[in-house]
């Protein structure tokens, strides 16, 4: 799997990093006020500069040793951010020049052993840049003057040094890892550490009845078949309002970030009690991120008087309460009793070969001028739609772009019926589809 490099940007309140964040982005994503504290929790988003991509992750602000509960938590939220990040902006005020908060924070990154870049904000207009040489004081390297909200000031000079040694998203790959992650997610107590432990033969990870026993998402290596897999155990994502903020509340999120990391979800489902509304989101969470998904109905041991049809019943039930989760392959196992478990795998390396298949540019085009041939889009207000060219744009998930006379004449339900039709020619079993719209005058579609 090929994951992008990760770069935490932390700080104490109020010194910019949302504005900053949300110039990188492009919008408004972050809350930006003057009220300390605002960005509590971390916040993922992916970013692109030179055509380098990238995740940056906006945290709380930063004040060590203050014993404020939501502070505290800002500061632990932070710390995991450092923990998961490859490079860390620390972002400082120029306005205020150096505060002793700056000096702990800056002791506590030189802890991390991770490249730290040390950006000066709000130095608006060039005579607030002789404020930079105050902050050599930190001992961080050369400061770097930016403002975040103008975009000016030496942006683009920080985002050059932090991504200087990122890979370019047009450069070959070459050979790379091809260990397929496997994240298992689910509800509390739904059996995915069970299903660990049994797929590993050892108590790798704590098993108890108490929901949220796993608070940490934990790696292991295991080979199946002469093929490599990480299967990462992840704490149970409860329902929002039942998540207590705190030691759970980071676990949930490291359960996500683990879903955005992975190459293949697991999505556990407890057959004793069916769908949930939970295991709805859950699901979303995996196809927003683009991720592959196997749905693993577990405790099927359980289940009482099971006759030749009971699955088919079953598969009736998931496909009426998740229709949009039709792609996506679904097993019967049991971690107590191991049934069916060596599936996981099976089903894990499809996915994972679906996710990363390539469509010739000829032959997609065929096929999307059949399928448009076979069932042409009404037309609105006297036009109709004209897909004039196809192209696939990337893997993971398989992502196509369409060069039409007009975007906005491409409805919900022709580009459903378009990913259908893909879906019939190639297969893509177990990914989500990604169909996208670019304009196009009909001359330049003929070039």
């Amino acid at each position: 799997m090929n994951r992008k490099p990760t770069v935490a940007i932390v700080g104490r309140p109020n010194v910019g990093k949302s504005t900053l964040v949300n110039r990188l982005v492009g919008s408004r994503h972050s809350i930006v006020d003057d009220l300390p504290g605002v960005t509590r929790d971390r916040i993922y988003f992916d970013v692109e500069w030179q055509n380098k991509s990238f995740t940056v992750i906006d945290t709380g602000g930063i004040i060590p040793g203050d014993e404020d509960n939501i502070m505290v938590s800002i500061f632990d939220q932070a710390k995991i951010a450092c923990e998961e990040a490859d490079k860390i902006i620390f972002i400082t005020d120029g306005k205020d020049g150096v505060n002793p908060i700056d000096f702990d924070i800056a002791n506590i990154l030189r802890q991390s052993n991770k490249p730290v870049f040390l950006a000066v904000n709000k130095l608006d207009n060039p005579a607030s840049q002789i404020m930079i040489n105050d902050f050599y004081s930190l001992a961080l390297g050369d400061p770097i003057g930016i403002s975040a909200l103008h975009g000016s000031g030496g942006v683009g000079d920080l985002l050059d040094v932090v991504t200087e040694d990122f890979k370019r998203d047009d450069e070959p790959k070459g050979d790379e890892d091809h260990t397929i992650r496997i994240a298992i997610v689910g509800r509390p107590n739904a059996g995915k550490s069970s299903i660990v432990n049994a797929l590993l033969n050892q108590e790798r990870v704590i098993v108890s009845d108490v929901s949220g026993t796993t608070r940490d998402s934990i790696d292991s290596n295991i080979t199946s078949k002469d093929k490599d897999f990480v299967i990462v155990d992840t704490a149970g994502i409860r329902k929002k309002a039942k998540v207590d903020y705190g030691v759970e509340k980071f676990a949930v999120d490291r359960a996500i970030r683990s879903i955005r990391s992975c190459d293949v979800a697991l999505l556990v489902i407890d057959a004793t009690e069916g769908i949930s509304d939970q295991d709805k989101k859950i699901s979303s969470i995996i196809t927003e991120a683009g991720k592959g998904l196997i749905i693993a109905i577990n405790k099927w041991d359980l289940i009482e008087n099971k006759q030749s049809n009971t699955i088919n019943k079953f598969d009736k039930q998931l496909s009426n309460e998740i229709p949009f989760l039709e792609f996506a392959p679904k097993i019967y196992i049991s971690a107590k009793t191991k049934q069916r478990l060596t599936t996981i795998f099976d089903k894990a390396s499809e996915v994972y070969e679906q996710a990363t298949k390539r469509v010739s540019t000829g032959l997609l085009n065929k096929v999307v001028k059949e399928l448009y041939s076979l069932n042409p889009p009404t037309s609105v207000k006297g036009k109709r739609l004209k897909i004039l060219y196809a192209t696939q744009a990337g893997v993971q998930p398989p992502t196509f772009v369409l060069f039409t006379n007009n975007g906005d004449l491409l409805k919900d339900h022709y580009k459903k019926y378009i990913e259908n039709k893909l879906r019939e020619a190639f297969g893509f079993f177990g990914t989500p589809v990604r169909i996208t719209v670019r304009e196009r005058s009909e001359k330049e579609g003929k070039k």
